[in-house]
């Protein structure tokens, strides 16, 4: 059987779930600490990073693109219209850079810095960094948090979707890295009705349930977090 190496609260990890959900895989999870660096998981993954999916054939396919292309190549076909990664090379270069924007500089600039600060240092040991959280760095997430969001009501207010017509990987990576923020209350959906409704309409779908349901110890999540209608 089929196995992802994931985090709940790890943006990155987060939209590996989304994937296999909208698949309709069901491979066994491991619940791995970023900070840990199990011995037996770096021997698989030197380099560490989560998620990290292994196919039933054994192959083990690291970091969120990396599941995302594999799972394209493997599954997409038979997807056929449906397919996260279109099969015209426009679309899927449009994808390709949405998936950049939010693979990288959302989770650079406003996820990593959230769920870092606000959820990892409470369960990591002060030897790797856990601790009081850096609120400089909440703030600056806090900041950057509102353009990108701009630039998602953008694009909704053009397309369908972020990419195009269909909802494809990209659609997926950005809700995947905003339900990590909106758990801790910090987008501010009030600026921009448009992203909002898109947002809704990803939640609202069964590939998003089992995030929903994520909880981390002593912390709850903002009231509208699990609400499909806000």
């Amino acid at each position: 059987m089929a196995t992802l190496h994931s985090y709940p609260f790890c943006p990155q990890s987060r939209f590996a779930r989304l994937i296999v959900a909208e698949l309709g895989l069901e491979p066994d999870v491991v619940e791995e600490k970023p900070w840990d660096r199990r011995i037996p998981f770096l021997e698989i993954n030197p380099a560490g990073n989560l998620p990290l999916f292994r196919d039933d054939n054994g192959l083990a396919v690291p970091g969120p693109m990396g599941i995302a292309e594999y799972l394209d190549e493997t599954r997409g076909e038979d997807l056929r219209d449906r397919r996260f990664l279109p099969g015209d090379l426009a679309g899927r270069v449009e994808v390709r850079r949405l998936l950049d924007w939010f693979l990288v500089k959302f989770h650079g600039e406003v996820s990593d810095y959230l769920a870092t600060e606000k959820i990892y240092k409470r369960f990591m040991p002060g030897e790797l960094g856990g601790g009081p959280p850096d609120m400089g760095a909440i703030r600056a997430a806090q900041t950057n948090v509102r353009y990108h969001l701009k630039y998602i009501g953008f694009l909704i207010s053009q397309r369908n979707w972020l990419a195009g017509d269909q909802m494809t990987y990209a659609d997926l990576a950005a809700a995947a890295h905003l339900s990590v923020v909106d758990y801790l209350g910090d987008v501010p959906w009030n600026e921009d009705e448009t992203a909002k409704l898109w947002y809704a309409r990803i939640k609202s779908r069964p590939s998003f349930r089992a995030l929903l349901a994520d909880r981390v110890p002593g912390m709850a999540p903002a009231d509208h977090y699990d609400n499909l209608d806000f």
